[in-house]
Protein backbone atom coordinates (compact mmCIF):
# COMPACT_ATOMS: atom_id res chain seq x y z
CA UNK A 1 0.00 0.00 0.00
CA UNK A 2 2.00 3.61 -1.24
CA UNK A 3 2.36 5.82 1.48
CA UNK A 4 -0.15 8.78 1.94
CA UNK A 5 1.18 12.39 1.06
CA UNK A 6 0.91 13.38 4.70
CA UNK A 7 3.20 10.33 5.62
CA UNK A 8 5.89 11.70 3.22
CA UNK A 9 5.40 15.07 3.69
CA UNK A 10 7.99 15.44 6.48
CA UNK A 11 10.43 13.40 4.81
CA UNK A 12 9.77 15.82 1.67
CA UNK A 13 9.97 18.77 4.41
CA UNK A 14 13.34 17.99 5.66
CA UNK A 15 14.96 16.79 1.81
CA UNK A 16 14.18 20.64 0.82
CA UNK A 17 15.63 21.97 3.85
CA UNK A 18 19.18 20.23 3.10
CA UNK A 19 18.98 21.59 -0.51
CA UNK A 20 18.70 24.81 0.75
CA UNK A 21 21.63 24.20 3.43
CA UNK A 22 23.82 22.59 0.55
CA UNK A 23 23.19 25.46 -1.56
CA UNK A 24 25.13 27.66 0.74
CA UNK A 25 28.06 29.37 -1.01
CA UNK A 26 31.07 29.03 0.96
CA UNK A 27 34.59 30.69 1.92
CA UNK A 28 37.46 29.32 -0.28
CA UNK A 29 39.27 28.42 2.39
CA UNK A 30 37.02 25.52 4.05
CA UNK A 31 37.04 22.13 3.20
CA UNK A 32 33.38 20.96 3.51
CA UNK A 33 32.20 17.16 3.63
CA UNK A 34 29.18 15.31 4.22
CA UNK A 35 29.61 12.54 7.44
CA UNK A 36 27.48 10.68 9.11
CA UNK A 37 24.71 12.26 11.43
CA UNK A 38 24.55 11.61 14.87
CA UNK A 39 20.93 9.66 15.76
CA UNK A 40 18.63 9.55 18.58
CA UNK A 41 18.92 13.37 18.26
CA UNK A 42 15.61 13.98 15.86
CA UNK A 43 13.57 11.37 13.29
CA UNK A 44 15.78 13.68 10.54
CA UNK A 45 19.43 14.90 11.10
CA UNK A 46 21.98 16.08 8.49
CA UNK A 47 25.79 16.69 9.22
CA UNK A 48 28.57 18.58 7.82
CA UNK A 49 32.29 18.58 8.79
CA UNK A 50 34.21 21.54 7.94
CA UNK A 51 38.26 22.17 7.94
CA UNK A 52 40.00 25.49 7.19
CA UNK A 53 42.51 24.07 4.46
CA UNK A 54 46.18 25.44 5.25
CA UNK A 55 47.40 23.78 2.03
CA UNK A 56 45.51 26.32 0.34
CA UNK A 57 47.83 29.18 1.90
CA UNK A 58 51.19 29.69 2.62
CA UNK A 59 50.95 28.94 6.62
CA UNK A 60 50.93 24.87 7.10
CA UNK A 61 50.03 25.27 10.80
CA UNK A 62 46.53 23.35 11.75
CA UNK A 63 43.83 25.96 11.77
CA UNK A 64 40.46 25.01 12.74
CA UNK A 65 37.46 22.84 12.81
CA UNK A 66 33.86 22.19 12.80
CA UNK A 67 30.68 20.17 12.54
CA UNK A 68 27.04 21.49 11.74
CA UNK A 69 24.29 19.37 12.44
CA UNK A 70 20.66 19.92 11.31
CA UNK A 71 17.79 18.51 13.19
CA UNK A 72 14.21 18.40 12.26
CA UNK A 73 11.21 16.63 14.54
CA UNK A 74 7.66 17.28 13.19
CA UNK A 75 6.98 17.17 17.03
CA UNK A 76 8.58 20.79 17.16
CA UNK A 77 10.43 19.50 21.04
CA UNK A 78 9.66 21.62 23.65
CA UNK A 79 12.61 23.84 23.81
CA UNK A 80 13.43 24.30 20.12
CA UNK A 81 10.94 26.84 19.62
CA UNK A 82 10.31 25.43 16.48
CA UNK A 83 10.64 22.24 14.05
CA UNK A 84 14.42 22.77 12.52
CA UNK A 85 17.21 22.97 14.97
CA UNK A 86 21.06 23.83 13.70
CA UNK A 87 24.15 22.92 16.26
CA UNK A 88 27.27 23.95 15.40
CA UNK A 89 31.18 23.33 17.08
CA UNK A 90 33.81 25.38 15.90
CA UNK A 91 37.42 24.78 17.59
CA UNK A 92 40.94 26.56 16.54
CA UNK A 93 44.23 26.73 18.02
CA UNK A 94 45.04 30.26 19.23
CA UNK A 95 48.42 32.08 20.10
CA UNK A 96 49.30 31.44 24.36
CA UNK A 97 48.65 35.25 25.00
CA UNK A 98 45.21 35.71 23.28
CA UNK A 99 43.98 32.25 24.65
CA UNK A 100 44.87 33.87 28.52
CA UNK A 101 42.65 36.57 27.38
CA UNK A 102 39.28 36.02 29.53
CA UNK A 103 36.96 37.88 27.26
CA UNK A 104 37.91 35.74 23.97
CA UNK A 105 34.96 33.68 24.72
CA UNK A 106 32.74 36.62 24.50
CA UNK A 107 34.16 37.41 21.66
CA UNK A 108 33.73 34.38 20.27
CA UNK A 109 29.64 34.43 21.04
CA UNK A 110 29.80 37.40 19.62
CA UNK A 111 31.01 36.56 16.08
CA UNK A 112 28.43 33.97 15.94
CA UNK A 113 25.67 35.73 16.48
CA UNK A 114 27.42 39.06 14.16
CA UNK A 115 27.61 36.36 11.44
CA UNK A 116 24.05 35.14 11.50
CA UNK A 117 23.20 38.24 11.65
CA UNK A 118 25.09 39.95 8.76
CA UNK A 119 23.61 36.95 6.28
CA UNK A 120 20.03 37.57 7.39
CA UNK A 121 20.17 34.09 9.54
CA UNK A 122 16.73 34.87 10.95
CA UNK A 123 16.50 32.52 14.43
CA UNK A 124 15.04 32.18 18.10
CA UNK A 125 16.15 29.91 21.34
CA UNK A 126 19.89 30.32 21.00
CA UNK A 127 22.36 29.22 23.52
CA UNK A 128 25.77 27.54 23.52
CA UNK A 129 28.90 27.17 25.58
CA UNK A 130 32.37 29.23 24.95
CA UNK A 131 35.36 27.44 25.98
CA UNK A 132 38.94 28.43 26.54
CA UNK A 133 41.24 25.41 26.65
CA UNK A 134 45.00 25.34 27.48
CA UNK A 135 47.24 23.25 28.11
CA UNK A 136 50.83 22.27 29.06
CA UNK A 137 52.79 19.10 27.79
CA UNK A 138 54.10 16.83 30.79
CA UNK A 139 56.34 13.70 30.31
CA UNK A 140 56.68 12.22 27.02
CA UNK A 141 54.33 14.89 25.58
CA UNK A 142 56.95 17.93 27.12
CA UNK A 143 58.13 18.89 24.38
CA UNK A 144 54.71 20.13 23.19
CA UNK A 145 55.24 22.83 25.41
CA UNK A 146 52.05 24.79 25.81
CA UNK A 147 49.01 25.54 23.95
CA UNK A 148 45.84 27.04 23.77
CA UNK A 149 42.29 26.70 22.03
CA UNK A 150 39.15 28.15 21.33
CA UNK A 151 36.09 25.88 21.49
CA UNK A 152 32.44 27.23 20.65
CA UNK A 153 29.68 24.74 20.96
CA UNK A 154 26.06 26.58 19.93
CA UNK A 155 22.45 25.78 18.63
CA UNK A 156 19.45 27.79 17.76
CA UNK A 157 16.18 27.45 16.13
CA UNK A 158 15.83 29.24 12.11
CA UNK A 159 13.19 31.01 11.15
CA UNK A 160 12.14 29.80 7.94
CA UNK A 161 13.50 27.51 5.66
CA UNK A 162 15.91 28.52 3.76
CA UNK A 163 19.32 27.46 5.72
CA UNK A 164 21.95 28.59 3.49
CA UNK A 165 22.66 32.16 5.58
CA UNK A 166 22.60 29.86 8.72
CA UNK A 167 25.67 27.38 7.18
CA UNK A 168 27.46 30.44 5.47
CA UNK A 169 27.42 32.08 9.28
CA UNK A 170 29.23 28.92 10.71
CA UNK A 171 31.78 29.02 8.02
CA UNK A 172 32.17 32.56 8.33
CA UNK A 173 32.75 32.18 11.76
CA UNK A 174 35.12 29.39 11.57
CA UNK A 175 37.74 31.12 9.25
CA UNK A 176 37.22 34.09 11.76
CA UNK A 177 38.56 31.61 14.97
CA UNK A 178 41.13 30.65 12.62
CA UNK A 179 42.42 33.99 12.35
CA UNK A 180 41.14 34.78 8.72
CA UNK A 181 40.04 38.38 7.74
CA UNK A 182 36.63 38.53 8.10
CA UNK A 183 34.22 38.96 4.66
CA UNK A 184 32.70 41.90 6.15
CA UNK A 185 34.34 45.10 6.46
CA UNK A 186 35.30 46.47 10.08
CA UNK A 187 35.81 43.27 12.22
CA UNK A 188 39.35 42.16 13.48
CA UNK A 189 39.66 38.50 13.65
CA UNK A 190 41.95 36.76 15.94
CA UNK A 191 45.62 36.42 15.38
CA UNK A 192 46.82 33.30 13.05
CA UNK A 193 48.28 30.91 14.88
CA UNK A 194 51.58 30.51 13.06
CA UNK A 195 53.43 27.59 14.68
CA UNK A 196 52.92 24.10 16.21
CA UNK A 197 53.00 24.54 20.23
CA UNK A 198 56.42 24.92 21.13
Amino acid sequence: MPASPVATEPAAVFAALVASLDAAVLREELVVSRIPAPTGLAPYAHALAADVNPARHADDADLGTGRLILLFDPEAPEGWGGTTRIICLVQAPLENDIGLDPFVADVAWAWLTDALAARGAGHTAASGTATRILSTGYGELAAQGSGAQIELRASWTPLDDDLAAHVEGWAELLCMVAGYPPTPEGVVALPRRRSPRA
